[in-house]
């Protein structure tokens, strides 16, 4: 029992190293790969303790040792071949019990600012006015051009829901986004896993469309949870946004494409690839 439990303990780490891709499905079953195993057991912590134990199957049982290690490792490749694309598919409807509440209304701008007193503004005038408004507000604001948020709006149709990379100090974390109405809803896919629909948000970016046709745009606004993102994450996330959902890039049209229809298949990992590639 010690011994599988050795075994299976070093087993789950290799696997680890390999997730990406498994392309060594079959790692335990030539005497190379043996070889293998018992390296990475002598490079375990616990190796000393169970040395003897494990050397003495080996040389007096050599086939149930084989068989022993065949088996833990067909179990894992198993395991994590059945969760390749399980999260993905759990992530496309979020906040689905909350769609199916009640009537949910479009936010306006009234409520932070007077519409009358800049109406007969430029659209110039309007931008100006609205990016000072917030240079001392605790969020984020842009104008976006007519014709690009009517781009955003009919691909947000198409692909509800989405993921995007946000850099850290030690790699990336995984923000899910999904569309409702005019507004945008971030949350880290940590706290969709664990609160699912009810998970707090840590970007809510609202698109107010009051001057999209007599002056041709948009106004953003983005609040965040100073807790979990500052403002140049913020910043970040809703300039991924405008990557995928505006601009006509085929390799991330591909990626919403991939996410939507088949998250089984979905690689996380281009996302990184993508993100790598900008200077945010």
């Amino acid at each position: 029992m010690q011994l599988t439990c050795l075994l299976r303990t070093i087993l789950y780490k290799g696997s680890l190293q390999i997730g990406k891709n498994l392309t060594r499905k079959n790692i335990m079953t030539t005497p190379r790969s043996m070889q293998e195993v018992l390296e990475d057991l002598k490079g375990n912590p616990y190796y000393d303790k169970y040395s003897d134990k494990i050397k003495q199957v080996q040389n007096s049982k050599p086939d149930e040792f084989q068989s022993r290690v065949e088996n833990l490792e067909k179990k894992k490749v198993k395991k994590i071949e059945a969760s390749k694309g399980r999260q993905y598919s759990q992530l496309l409807n979020p906040k689905e019990k909350l769609e199916n509440k009640t009537q949910i209304k479009e936010e306006s701008l009234d409520k932070i600012m007077k519409i009358d007193l800049i109406k007969d503004k430029t659209a110039e005038e309007v931008e100006s006015i609205w990016l000072e408004y917030h240079l001392t507000k605790d969020c984020i604001a842009a104008t976006i051009p007519s014709k690009d948020y009517e781009k955003l709006e009919q691909r947000s149709l198409k692909f509800k829901t989405f993921l995007f990379p946000l850099p850290r100090s030690q790699g990336y974390e995984f923000i899910l986004c999904q569309f409702e109405k005019n507004t945008v809803h971030f949350t880290p896919l940590l706290y969709f896993q664990v609160h699912k629909e009810n998970a707090p948000e840590c970007l809510t970016l609202t698109h107010y469309k009051e001057f999209k046709d007599d002056k041709g745009i948009v106004l953003m606004r983005g609040e965040y949870d100073k807790n979990v993102i500052n403002a140049k994450e913020a910043q970040c996330l809703a300039n991924q946004l405008q990557l995928y959902y505006i601009q006509d890039d085929e390799e991330k049209q591909k990626l919403l494409e991939t996410f939507t229809v088949d998250p089984d298949s979905f690689d996380h990992m281009e996302l990184v690839k993508q993100v790598n590639n900008l200077s945010l």
